[in-house]
Parts: structure tokens; C-alpha cells; sequence
């Protein structure tokens, strides 16, 4: 990181003044999130969404769900609001390969390792927001809990078995041209499993119901 920390410094600094020009609010977005054996942290992002007056934001963030500033969409796409964590990886929080930290409602299971800014699911859940957009709200964040964060959680589970010095340069350069792989995230809506999702979810409520009586 220290590098290549005074090559990016321009970048930011323009980031940081075209998210500072284009809405009112602080140029960071600072976040508590799940590190290394539970431990939190503060993790650092440009702001891409405009300042809530209630302070209240959905849990499962979306393309459609959340008020962004001019230039939040674009900064999320490009994922360049990730781009001050490499401050927290020169602060011990995280590594630059590693799963990606959770908010503490989102914790499934805690990290054996430091958490990365990406990872093996940062490659494939790249265009989550937009892909998550298509599910029914009321379905969202039953969803995004049963289904998207256990897919996650295998899939680094699965990398972090073999990876390697190479198998890391590689989801680093991947990720910096951009070279996502949204298959997985597709097939999990598909209509057939996502009506399968919903079958599911219908036979637990009944099964629940009936425990009851």
C-alpha cells in the first residue's frame, strides 16, 4: 500500500472534492463494521449517499432503495468510494484480499482472518446493489440473510482454503480492471430459485403456524 498510496493521492483528492462540491455532508462515510474474532472497527468511505434527516438507512442497500449524490452511483459502480480503506489496511483493520467486513446485524459467523477490501465474493457480488434491486422489498433482507450472506461466506471459505500469493495478485488486478464475474449472483435469482426461495419460506411459516396451534 505505501507504494502505491502517493500515486492514488491525486485520485482522491479529486474524489474527495467532487463528493465535497456536489452535496452537502462530510467527504468520508465512516461505518463500524466486523473484523478479525468479532473485533470492530471503523471502516473509511468516500459518502455516496445524500444525509438522512431521520439518520435511518435499509439494511440490504440496493440500486433503487437509497437516496445517492450525483456522483454516488458512479462512485459505487467503479468502486472507488472503497479506495480510502487502504488507510485502514495501513492501520492493521484490514488486509487488501480477505472477506469484507460485515455491519454487526449482518455477522453470520466470525472472520478467522483480517477482513479484505476485496476477496473471492467481492469478485462475484460486484453488482449486487443492482442485481438485488429486482427483489420484492418485503422479500429483501429475509433474503439477502439466507440466501446472499451464507453464498458469501462459502465462497471465501472455499478461496481462503487454497489462496495463495498469485491467487491474490489475481483477485487484486481483477478487481482493479474490473473483471467481475456476476454468474453466481445471477443464479441465485433466477425465477426458478428464487421461487424456490419463496416455497421454502412459505412451508417454514406453515410448518411454524402449525407448532403453534
Amino acid at each position: 500500500v505505501l507504494p502505491v498510496l502517493p500515486l492514488l493521492l491525486p485520485l482522491l483528492l479529486l474524489i474527495a472534492m467532487a463528493v465535497r462540491l456536489t452535496s452537502p455532508g462530510p467527504v468520508l462515510f465512516l461505518q463500524k463494521r466486523m473484523g478479525h474474532q468479532g473485533r470492530a472497527f471503523t471502516i473509511l468511505k468516500f459518502r455516496t449517499m445524500l444525509i438522512a434527516r431521520d439518520k435511518k438507512h435499509d439494511p440490504v442497500t440496493t440500486a433503487g432503495n437509497q437516496s445517492f449524490t450525483l456522483i454516488g452511483l458512479f462512485l459505487r459502480r467503479w468502486k472507488l468510494d472503497e479506495l480510502p480503506q487502504l488507510f485502514n489496511v495501513l492501520a492493521g483493520h484490514m488486509s487488501l484480499v480477505g472477506p469484507r467486513p460485515k455491519l454487526p446485524e449482518h455477522m453470520i459467523s466470525d472472520l478467522p482472518c483480517r477482513p479484505g477490501i476485496t476477496g473471492a465474493a467481492t469478485i462475484a457480488f460486484a453488482c449486487e446493489e443492482e442485481v438485488l434491486d429486482r427483489v420484492p422489498r418485503h422479500h429483501l433482507e429475509s433474503y439477502f440473510h439466507t440466501v446472499v450472506l451464507p453464498a458469501k461466506r462459502q465462497l471465501d471459505a472455499e478461496y481462503m482454503v487454497s489462496a495463495t500469493f498469485l491467487s491474490d495478485l489475481k483477485l487484486i488486478v481483477d478487481s482493479v480492471l474490473r473483471r467481475w464475474d456476476g454468474s453466481l449472483m445471477e443464479s441465485l435469482l433466477l425465477d426458478g430459485a428464487f421461487a424456490q426461495y419463496r416455497v421454502d419460506r412459505k412451508s417454514t411459516r406453515l410448518n411454524s403456524s402449525h407448532l403453534v396451534i
